[in-house]
């Protein structure tokens, strides 16, 4: 049987192979580039992979499509799920009516005859009067977006209950990966066999939440960061959303995503349409190699920060509420003597707010605290050299507040009732226009008279009873839609401004948000020890860049763990470093050490925050390892954390990963770090005094580990020069 219409899509080493002879395109191939390969030879993998007629089966197999659906025998999850009044149109029959290839200039491929990147195929079901249009591309690093647009093509309305983009995996794919947590301990792993079935995560949150997974990954067996074959989904979208992973009794093996929309919330007028967010497939051998693509990718972004990100001081932990000038004024002059480039004033400026219990929504300066306003500590703290930051809260509101008072009728909420608090706070309406009005003028006012450059945009609790303020239907998508919009009105008004995503901590992280956005918060824990986990799942997703990792005070605030200042900086060290701790407290010469630790950080930010993130599977679980090299293989850094006890003593060796084996590297312990930390230890000669090996050498034979306490941490630089 001969097959036609066929697709190879070919970027960053990624192949994409369609078959356009299913009702709808349908993946073949997801994964390692397959080279030039001929269109003989395209059609008879198509004929390859056509199934047998099984018994008790249908006669005509479902194929996994773009968008499996229930009218083509597809009995696993759909891609659609949506009815007409009365239940009708409720299993549509999409087929393709025009697919177009297109050439990016972007890769320097010929656009006659290069590689096709990707793919915009139209379908359509009269009966069903639904159309809908696939697009789906390889970006840079290879990573894979795709969106599908729904549009009600009939007379009357259509109710959408879901529309979800899949990608297939390979049957290798026998285990999953996922992450889950809770506030002050996000990204925490958890592993498990993919056997037939359905594994979901989803939230109904009003965010991603800080137990959502940034990434849902499918691997071989035992695949770890540095080998195994993975393919990974991500889902961009602040929202609600759902993501699973789901093996079929007939061999289908595929990753699914998409926002999860509540009951009545999308309903389509004619002519109206519904596009998913965008959905990033990206693949590796080995977790360091799949999050490489989606790092590569993000980092092509026209709206990726360009300039060196700015060492910033963040008052919490430092003040919380207790705000004055004085106070304040002399903690920005000795952030700024340490070197710090940005002073951010947290929770606690605004009418009020002397505790978390008030206020939310009153965006005035209070004239108590600030009789002055707040614009002699800005000019203050530009005058030191430092830019001006401010913490916000737009989407939240106390009851408690002027603004609750006036206008009880601007929140999320089912009429008739308050909603659970949270935080003992509740959230706004932003999609109402009176709302999104106020809280545009309010922050456009504040930014424009106090010079702010960045903005710490916080969320603090999870939506309960999330109905629009105008319409009483459910109302998360619409709210995010208009959270979008609001962004992105204030940086076109201020360009230049600088916006963080926090939401205690960690819990709307996603690339939505981040096509707005300049970076987010990893977590409210700033221990370095749990920040461990934290940081190196959400790396899967982020360059290290977009991550705020800070230096916290001595005791943890989050755990009550007392650690020294050397590991706290060496967590710290590879992402957008800041401090979170009373420096007026500092001794003179722990500030002069947090000094060295801040011009190494700027010495190495240019080659950390272009560089690939580097994990190590290292065989003794007391030790961390970590890194950033080059793309060139010319530089690298190390981070090795005791993080506890081990049984070997004294250790033995262990390798490096992600090096040029052909090079020859300088291998030395740098400056502001001790050389010497373990008990009773005599001076190790490698760390002591430096060695010149290949990378083939450092990552086979590697090194003899240092006897290290317990929550230290050693860095390693490598060198070409």
């Amino acid at each position: 049987m001969q097959r036609r219409d066929m697709l190879h899509l070919r970027r960053g080493g990624t192949s994409v192979v369609i078959d356009l002879a299913t009702p709808l395109p349908t993946i073949l191939w997801w994964g390692e580039d397959l080279g030039e390969v001929a269109d003989g030879e395209l059609r008879d993998l198509a004929t390859a992979s056509i199934p047998q007629r099984a018994s008790g089966g249908l006669d005509d197999p479902a194929p996994l499509t773009l968008l499996p659906q229930h009218a083509d025998g597809w009995f696993g999850s759909p891609g659609l799920r949506g009815h007409r009044t009365g239940g009708l149109g409720f299993s549509p029959a999409l087929r393709t009516t025009h697919v177009e290839a297109v050439r990016d200039a972007d890769t320097g491929a010929d656009r006659t005859n290069g590689p096709a990147t990707s793919i915009i195929a139209q379908a359509a079901d009269p009966s069903a009067a639904l159309g809908a249009e696939f697009r789906l591309a390889i970006g840079a690093g290879g990573v894979v977006t795709s969106t599908i647009a729904l549009t009600n093509t009939g007379d009357d309305e259509y109710t959408l209950d879901a529309l979800a983009v899949t990608l297939p995996v390979p049957p290798s794919a026998r285990e999953i990966l996922d992450t889950t947590g809770r506030h002050l301990h996000e990204r925490s792993p958890q592993r498990h066999a993919f056997t037939i079935g359905t594994h979901e995560r989803s939230s109904h949150k009003g965010r991603p939440g800080a137990d959502a997974t940034l990434l849902l990954v499918a691997g071989e067996p035992g695949f770890g960061f540095e080998r195994g074959i993975a393919h990974a989904l991500h889902v961009g979208w602040s929202g609600n959303h759902v993501i699973r992973a789901e093996k079929r009794v007939t061999g289908e093996t595929l990753l699914m995503g998409g926002e999860l929309l509540g009951s009545g919330e999308i309903v389509l007028a004619p002519g109206e349409s519904y596009t998913t967010p965008t959905v990033y497939g990206t693949w590796g051998d080995g977790l360091n190699a799949l999050s490489a693509r989606l790092h590569e990718h993000v980092r092509a972004r026209p709206t990726h920060p360009s300039r060196p990100r700015p060492v910033t001081l963040n008052t919490w932990e430092a003040v919380y509420f207790d705000q004055n000038f004085a106070g304040l004024a002399e903690l920005a002059e000795v952030a700024a003597g340490v070197g710090a480039e940005r002073f951010v004033l947290d929770d606690g400026w605004f009418r009020g707010r002397r505790d978390d219990t008030t206020s939310l929504g009153d965006w005035y300066v209070d004239e108590t605290v600030w009789p002055e306003g707040l614009r002699p500590l800005a000019d203050h703290v530009r005058s030191l050299g430092l830019e001006f930051g401010l913490w916000f809260e737009p989407e939240m509101v106390s009851l408690d507040s002027d603004l609750a008072r006036e206008h009880p009728d601007w929140m999320l909420a089912v009429a008739g009732r308050t909603p659970l608090p949270g935080r003992q706070q509740y959230v706004l309406d932003v999609a109402n226009p009176a709302v999104s009005a106020y809280l545009l003028e309010r922050i456009d006012a504040l930014v424009a008279e106090l010079g702010i450059a960045y903005i710490k945009w916080d969320h603090n609790r999870d939506v309960v009873d999330g109905a629009s303020s105008m319409t009483g239907r459910a109302g998360v998508h619409e709210a995010t839609v208009a959270l979008y919009a609001l962004f992105d009105e204030l940086r076109r008004r201020h360009p230049g401004l600088e916006i963080e995503s926090c939401a205690s901590g960690g819990a709307r992280v996603d690339l939505g948000i981040l096509e707005h956005t300049d970076r987010v918060w990893t977590s409210d824990c700033i221990d370095p020890i749990e920040r461990l986990d934290i940081q190196r799942y959400t790396g899967l997703l982020l360059p290290p860049e977009l991550m705020g990792e800070h230096v916290s005070g001595p005791t943890s605030h989050s755990t009550g763990r007392t650690l020294g200042l050397d590991l706290r900086a060496a967590g710290a060290i590879f992402g957008h470093f800041g401090v979170e701790w009373d420096v007026r407290e500092a001794s003179p010469e722990e500030r002069a050490h947090l000094g060295d630790w801040i011009s190494a950080h700027k010495r190495w930010r240019d080659r950390l925050h272009t560089a690939r993130t580097v994990h190590v599977d290292v065989t003794d679980p007391a030790i961390d390892l970590r890194g950033a090299i080059t793309h060139d293989g010319s530089w690298g850094l190390f981070a090795l954390t005791q993080v506890t006890t081990g049984i070997a003593h004294p250790p033995g060796r262990f390798v490096l990963a992600g090096l040029d084996p052909a090079r020859l590297y300088t291998v030395r312990v740098p400056a502001p770090l001790p050389r010497v930390l373990g008990p009773g230890q005599s001076p190790l000669p490698w760390a002591q005094d430096g060695v010149t090996l290949s990378g083939r050498a450092l990552m086979s034979v590697g090194l003899q580990r240092p006897i290290l306490f317990p929550q230290h941490s050693i860095l390693i630089e490598l060198t070409t020069d």
